[in-house]
């Protein structure tokens, strides 16, 4: 059947090629700097899209949530790491994990460190560091609390204290290489002074870090072990102004059918609104973006000059010009690039490729 026809309402397009050779470059520049990479599963949390990264010789990932941790493992993924502190109260759900899989978990408090003793099984325990995101984590600076947490982990003999994990994700708000490249060394240096106090004690710790600007646009990762980007097998219109990727990168689009005109404000309404895309928006010189219009074409799709300026629950207002509303009729397809696409497969659960294969979260 002709893609089109396989269309009825919003449907998350996936080009796999691209997200396939966004996979290889990745795996080859962590090959090239002698880093573990251990991408971050919740962008795309597919069986199928998991599978590309084994054949680029992945083992390890990350992911956001018990669930998430679960279904990769059920999967046959035996190295995961939960990257999002500990919810004690799924602790009989940790511990279950920790018996079937080598088991990766955040801590940030002695709290935690304490309710971890109660695990049945072994575990790697990472200190979750904030070096200037101000979302969570011990800050890079609290040495004082960074080594109560880690004696506490010490005195479990079945945690390994295995080192240092941060998200840059301040990364977000950078534009341009020379921007993120700055946040990034900065990242580094904190992480590394956190290192350093804390061999003092006698430990010896990995870095580990995890944005997809700083993996995309850092060329040199020497003084890290292992990276967990996970936008980048897709990228996004927000990593586009950021300058991780041109719009050409973007390996996902939604299609959303055209359900009404309105050609006196040069706008075409779409069945698609914020439960498939999220509320995520990108502040432009010339307004607000919801997504980045495109039209399906023989190789993929062609990125049209226009954008969704409104998203309501299920409906994506497109502002556009007489030509794009005299083209478009009523019951036609028009695409959403997304300006975040983690939210957006989140929300979809499936994808369709371009070569008419459905492929299911």
């Amino acid at each position: 059947m002709h893609l089109e026809h396989q269309i009825i309402k919003p449907t998350l397009l996936l080009d796999a090629a691209k997200a396939q050779q966004h996979i290889a470059r990745m795996a080859q520049k962590a090959r090239r700097n002698g880093v573990r990479l251990r991408p971050h599963f919740k962008t795309h949390q597919s069986a199928t899209i998991g599978a590309w990264f084994r054949q680029e010789g992945v083992e390890a990932i990350t992911v956001s949530s018990v669930d998430m941790a679960r279904y990769f493992s059920d999967q046959g993924w035996q190295d995961i790491t939960i990257a999002f502190p500990v919810n004690l109260r799924q602790m009989a759900e940790i511990g279950a994990l920790a018996q079937q899989v080598t088991l990766g978990l955040l801590v940030e408090s002695v709290e935690t460190a304490v309710a971890l003793h109660q695990l049945p099984a072994p575990a790697n325990i990472w200190l979750k560091i904030d070096v200037g995101y101000r979302r969570t984590g011990i800050d890079w600076q609290d040495e004082g609390l960074a080594t109560a947490v880690a004696q506490v982990i010490c005195t479990a003999p079945h945690l390994r204290l295995r080192g240092l994990l941060t998200h840059a994700g301040h990364t977000y708000a950078a534009r341009g290489q020379t921007a993120v490249t700055a946040i990034y060394t900065q990242m580094l240096a904190r992480l590394q002074a956190m290192q350093k106090a804390l061999a003092q004690h006698g430990w010896r710790l990995e870095i580990s870090i995890g944005d997809t600007p700083s993996a995309s646009l850092v060329d040199d990762f020497r003084g890290v072990d292992e990276i967990r980007p996970g936008n980048f097998v897709f990228y996004d219109l927000m990593q586009t102004q950021i300058g991780a990727c041109s719009l050409e990168d973007i390996a996902v689009a939604l299609a959303c059918p055209v359900v009404a005109r309105h050609p006196a404000r040069q706008q075409l309404v779409l069945y698609g609104g914020a439960v498939h895309l999220s509320k995520e928006a990108l502040h432009e010189a010339d307004g607000v973006s919801y997504g980045r219009i495109a039209r399906l074409a023989a190789a993929g799709w062609e990125i049209l000059p226009h954008r969704v300026v409104s998203l309501s629950q299920e409906h994506g207002i497109v502002q556009g010009d007489e030509t794009l509303v005299a083209e478009t009729a009523v019951g036609d397809l028009l695409l959403v690039l997304p300006v975040h696409s983690c939210l957006t497969a989140d929300l979809m659960r499936h994808y369709l490729t371009l070569d008419g294969v459905w492929l299911q979260n």
